[in-house]
């Protein structure tokens, strides 16, 4: 994969030049994400890659109790939402400003806190860039503006397939090995897991990435899954970490 740190300035940029268009009218319109504006959407990112940056800076609460998480996302919001738009740009163009490079710099063996649980400084970079990317359909998709998949999508992939352990214990149930073998946007056939396993996904990679977003219904996606676990792990796929 292409090294992740400069993915994610690019997802940053490639969402930036959709916020620095936006009307009045666009900033305060409902997004995909339930009871929030687009405004809102915006602030919870800002809102999360400042505690990143806390994170990075060994100033992070420990771990949260994961069924705490999205109460404490929609307080949060609650609490700052009347910022003004352009503020609000400002803030998250702040708070993203030095991320990647500062994820970067950070020991690559050493383990940042996030949300509930702990995570290498290269994974919490995927986590932001699969965050953004997920929050910008949110965005855009209402809206009715163009926000193309990229080969960044490959970061998000991964991460879907490598916690499929950790999301099926989530939901209490037993998995086992599954393979993905899924299309990028530019036609590339992109591998994940054991050639061996006898459980496979197969499809294309946004509605992979779309589906572990929890922005698409396994159902509603070009998905086929099959094996003793490949059904299963659709229903339990996430890209975030708790």
């Amino acid at each position: 994969m292409t090294d992740i740190f400069d993915d994610l300035q690019a997802e940053y940029e490639q969402l930036d030049a959709v916020l620095a268009t936006l009307t009045p009218a666009q900033w305060s319109h409902p997004s995909a994400a339930t009871g929030w504006t687009v405004s809102d959407v915006v602030l919870h990112l800002a809102q999360t890659e400042e505690l990143a940056a806390a994170s990075i800076r060994g100033e992070l609460a420990g771990p949260r109790n994961r069924g705490e998480v999205d109460a404490m996302a929609d307080s949060a919001v609650a609490a700052e939402r009347d910022i003004a738009p352009a503020d609000l740009l400002a803030r998250w163009r702040a708070a993203t400003a030095f991320m990647p490079a500062a994820l970067r710099a950070h020991p690559k063996d050493s383990r940042l806190t996030w949300v509930a649980t702990s995570l290498s400084p290269a994974t919490l970079a995927t986590t932001r860039l699969a965050e953004h990317w997920a929050h910008a359909l949110d965005i855009t998709g209402p809206l009715g503006l163009a926000y193309p998949d990229t080969p960044r999508l490959r970061h998000i992939a991964w991460l879907g397939h490598r916690t499929l352990p950790y999301a099926f214990e989530v939901e209490g149930l037993t998995g086992g090995p599954v393979r993905c073998e899924l299309t990028a946007p530019d036609g590339e056939v992109w591998h994940f897991g054991d050639p061996a396993a006898p459980s496979v996904i197969t499809g294309p990679a946004g509605d992979f990435c779309r589906v572990g977003a929890r922005r698409l219904s396994p159902a509603d996606s070009a998905l086929k899954a099959t094996g003793p676990h490949g059904p299963q792990a659709l229903t339990v796929l996430r890209n975030y970490a708790f």
